[in-house]
């Protein structure tokens, strides 16, 4: 895993040489074994890599790296799985290798089959930057579901790239100038979608897309080389015709071959062990295939009903695992919060990023690449919004939308804490089962759901944090609603489909991906998610619906598959995210520090959100009247990461 950037120019910037070092530099974190810089004044072209190095750990794995002809010159992020394979088929054509790197591998391609041609055939995760001298074109690429990030903008006379903000900071002409649009849709999702980006005039190239530009040129055509909105329609429209067995043991062949493939490395692996379906899955594939036990991590918190450590636990120990857990206070896990900012470099506010941090950091000190169970939820069915937001809209969609919003505005009526009171109450009356659930929130959710006019209307509501974001930032000119419900072919296509869609290409890359990904990256941890191999993801868009949801339990081929492992009552149990208990915290630890960062006199100054709306949902939180934590959190980490930006780096305007 590596970081890479650079720039393009028509006449070049003072030292263009040391501006990109300067850049490797700053991504120093996503690759601390190697760095260099090739730059080609006549041409315009400055190219920057860092490197962790994985495969092929010497010398001649440097970068940039150039091809045998000397035509393209390359900067890649990133593992290409299959490149022994890829490797086996240009020897056959004559192509010769001086070293055992999958990037020589990948120029050997672009030479032979063409840059498209060879994108197409490879299966892994990269984000790159070839300069090809024959058309003096630089082309970005990134790979199909969007593991490995990618910005690109024009910077004064420049055009730049980089794996992370933090290296276009760099460029001379920067302004850093606030989308305060994107910041919109930040506050309504808790990150910012792609091709947005937080500053104006930057963007995010999409996932499964090239990119090419010339030195002078303004025009530029982003190209998909894979759709998976297109993977999903074909599949949906010719689904497997496979019983319950046959499609079990096909997913078990295609995972078998994706986890095998993630495991090839030149230095030490490991993997994320939650006790969860989806990482008990790759664990349980991975340690059939290893001769030895499998390295595996987790993190407990004093929380009970956070911890899922005693679980991971016992899931590594029939599984034969070497198993380290790392229970960590409420203290320890604070300590994390100022870092975020640093971290993730762009506004992110996804609680289980401090977990997934605190697991990386963890697993960095025996491994240098992780195996991590992300995607399962999105292929497989396994968020419970899948279930019940599909079975909530069946059975209310058709009523008046008034009754529905009457029934809603009496149970928002209600403050949550009192719910929660009135419940806890009623608690030795309940079945075991349900003594622990406090209802305040859930019924406060569902009745602003209710008020639904359509099913993308339902899904927006589910996914946002603040329903109304333009009422918190000042001067934006939309209501940050960039994210609609796709659309598959036929009348037949239920809504649990249609959302797992739009989080296969919103949710999944933009927060999953990108948790990960700077998280595993900010101690130079290399992160790899096998459930995400293309073959999979189009497999899983083959199967119907009957085998991913079936009887309200979602991943249910998943679990069959993991039953071949792990015991039943292993696998059936609640489903329970990898979270933190943000809201005692910003009650209790954290109070002092969001009372700073949310001051009304700050807001005003800093002229980005309306304090009187913020401080009214501070106040309501801290007293229990509601649950804000969430939409608190959005503006929380927008205001830690503005407060971390010098004021050269962040225009206000």
């Amino acid at each position: 895993m590596c970081g890479i950037a650079g720039f393009l120019f028509c006449s070049p910037p003072p030292e263009p040489d040391r501006l990109a070092r300067a850049m490797a530099a700053s991504l120093r974190h996503r690759g601390p074994d190697d760095s260099g810089v090739w730059t080609d004044v006549s041409a315009g072209v400055a190219l920057a890599h860092t490197r962790l190095a994985i495969i092929d750990v010497t010398a001649t794995g440097h970068q940039p790296m150039s091809s045998a002809s000397g035509r393209f010159t390359m900067v890649f992020n990133g593992e290409i799985y299959n490149f022994r394979k890829l490797r086996c088929e240009l020897e056959g054509v004559g192509m010769h290798f001086r070293s055992r790197s999958d990037t020589e591998v990948l120029l050997s391609g672009f030479e032979t089959w063409g840059l498209d041609a060879t994108l197409r055939k490879t299966i892994g995760m990269f984000a790159l930057a070839v300069w090809d001298r024959e058309r003096r074109a630089l082309t970005l690429a990134r790979d199909r579901v969007g593991e490995k990030p990618l910005y690109f903008g024009r910077i004064g006379p420049l055009f730049a790239f980089s794996s992370e903000l933090r290296a276009l900071r760099l460029l001379p002409d920067w302004t850093g100038e606030i989308d305060r649009d994107a910041l919109t849709a930040y506050l309504r999702y808790g990150y910012v979608p792609t091709p947005h980006c937080i500053h104006v005039g930057i963007r995010k190239l999409p996932a499964g897309t090239t990119m090419t530009i010339r030195p002078g040129e303004e025009e530029f055509a982003i190209v998909p080389y894979w759709s998976a909105v297109d993977v999903a329609r074909s599949g949906h429209a010719t689904p497997v015709d496979l019983d319950d067995q046959s499609a079990i043991e096909e997913l078990d062949r295609l995972l078998r071959c994706a986890v095998s493939r993630c495991m090839v490395s030149d230095v030490p692996l490991g993997a994320f062990l939650s006790g969860g379906t989806d990482s008990s899955t790759v664990v349980a594939l991975m340690q059939a295939q290893s001769r030895m036990p499998a390295k595996t991590f987790s993190i407990g918190f004093d929380e009970t009903e956070y911890d899922e450590s005693a679980h991971a636990q016992t899931v590594a120990n029939h599984l034969g695992t070497d198993h380290t857990s790392l229970r960590l206070t409420a203290r320890d896990a604070l300590a994390v919060v100022p870092k975020l900012p640093i971290i993730f470099d762009e506004p992110f506010a996804d609680v289980s990023q401090i977990p997934t941090f605190m697991v990386s950091q963890l697993a960095r000190s025996a491994v240098t690449v992780v195996l991590s169970g992300d995607g399962g939820d999105e292929l497989f069915g396994g968020y419970n919004r899948y279930t019940w937001g599909d079975t909530l809209w069946r059975r209310t969609g058709r009523v008046p939308r008034a009754i529905r919003g009457a029934v809603g505005s009496l149970l928002a009526r209600v403050p949550a804490s009192r719910w929660d009171k009135m419940f806890s109450m009623a608690q030795p009356l309940l079945p075991r089962s349900m003594r622990q659930f406090m209802p305040g929130d859930r019924l406060h959710k569902i009745a602003m759901l209710l008020n639904a006019d359509s099913a993308n209307d339902l899904y927006r509501r589910m996914t946002s944090h603040w329903q109304q974001p333009s009422q918190v930032v000042l001067d934006c000119r939309t209501g940050g609603q960039v994210i609609e419900l796709m659309n598959l072919p036929g009348p037949a296509a239920r809504l649990s489909e249609r959302m797992m869609l739009s989080d296969l290409v919103s949710y999944l890359p933009d927060d999953i991906l990108v948790k990960v990904d700077r998280a595993s990256m900010a101690v130079g941890l290399e992160a790899r998610v096998p459930l995400l191999d293309y073959t999979v993801v189009e497999f899983a868009w083959r199967l119907p619906m009957r085998l991913k949801i079936r009887d309200g339990e979602g991943k249910w081929i998943l679990k069959q598959l993991l039953q071949r492992y792990l015991p039943q009552e292993l696998i059936e149990r609640p489903k329970m995210g990898f979270a933190v208990p943000v809201d005692a915290w910003l009650r209790g630890p954290l109070r002092d520090w969001a009372e700073d960062l949310l001051a009304p006199d700050r807001l005003r100054a800093e002229g980005f959100f309306d304090a009187d709306v913020v401080q009214k949902h501070w106040v309501e939180h801290v007293t229990g009247r509601h649950q804000w934590q969430f939409m608190l959190w959005n503006v929380l980490m927008y205001q830690a990461w503005l407060r971390e930006m010098q004021p050269a780096q962040v225009r206000r305007a």
